[in-house]
């Protein structure tokens, strides 16, 4: 179904399946979704955080409940990714300043400030488990 073309002009379609044939990719598209996400895990990953807290407050044995999950594979990779969502939430949040401050809104640079935060992200993430591991 498509609406009536005014004269010379082409009709657009109104079913949204069609979006897929109109829509070229976009990395701020990409990057906007991920700041939503990271925003959420960073909730979830706050909340986290905040047992393992309680966790060393209550003693010993609540701590190594606790410890053993954070020690574990899976902790490790969880607590890697929590990580890196703070890291990129940062580094695009910081991008979202210079926005507000009406700069970097063409699209050579929103997709260049793309890019450097994305790569700016897992550099801050490498340093900062580095400094974990090493320090």
């Amino acid at each position: 179904m498509t609406t009536k073309p005014q004269a010379g002009a082409k009709p657009m379609p109104l079913s949204p399946f069609m979006l897929g044939q109109y829509y070229r990719f976009q990395i701020t598209s990409l990057l906007s979704f991920a700041h939503r996400s990271t925003g959420v895990g960073l909730v979830i990953g706050a909340l986290l955080l905040v047992s393992w807290l309680v966790a060393i407050a209550g003693g010993p044995q609540w701590y190594a409940a606790v410890s053993g999950h954070v020690t574990a594979w899976y902790g490790q990779v969880l607590l890697f990714a929590w990580t890196w969502a703070v890291c990129y939430h940062l580094c695009n949040g910081i991008r979202h300043l210079f926005w507000d401050i009406g700069r970097g809104f063409d699209i050579k640079t929103a997709t260049a400030t793309g890019y450097l935060v994305v790569a700016a992200s897992f550099i801050c993430t490498a340093a900062l488990w580095a400094l974990a591991c090493f320090a």
